[in-house]
């Protein structure tokens, strides 16, 4: 019983697409290119990071990050190095300056314009109402209208 249970937690427990050639030696190293690996997405899966896809556009950022780690680069300098050759649209989290501030941006603004809009819709609604009398039919319309409704 004990046994089943262990498989059973091992088949829950979240499964890595890194492969075994793919380890670096270090345990620091491959330790930071876990770390940078998880915050990078994979071009093929979309939403998954490298470190959890199985595509092998992912097997290959996952060998470069590893390979600018060995050659020395820092953290930052191997997420630049990626960035650069692959485009912003890599990072799980995508940083906010210079184009990415309108995008940013752009979802507040539009609840802030969809409320005025709202807003004035209402207050406008509310004033047509405040002058529906005006609107009233005469005698002579409800006369005409109730003829037409009977025929």
């Amino acid at each position: 019983m004990k046994r089943l249970v262990l498989i059973f937690l091992l088949m829950a427990s979240p499964l890595f697409a890194v492969q075994p050639d793919e380890v670096l030696e270090d345990p620091v190293l491959e330790q930071r290119a876990r770390d940078l690996s998880t915050g990078l997405r994979c071009l093929v899966c979309r939403n998954e990071s490298i470190d959890e896809s199985n595509a092998d556009l992912a097997r290959d950022l996952r060998l470069l990050v590893r390979e600018r780690l060995v050659a020395g680069d820092s953290d930052e300098e191997a997420i630049a190095f990626i960035v650069d050759r692959y485009g912003e649209y890599v990072l799980l989290k995508p940083t906010t300056s210079g184009s990415n501030v309108f995008l940013w941006l752009a979802g507040p603004i539009m609840l802030f314009i969809a409320a005025g809009v709202g807003w004035t819709f209402l207050r406008n609604r509310s004033k047509a109402h405040e002058l529906g009398d005006n609107d009233a039919l005469s005698d002579e319309e409800k006369e005409h209208l109730r003829q037409i409704l009977e025929d």
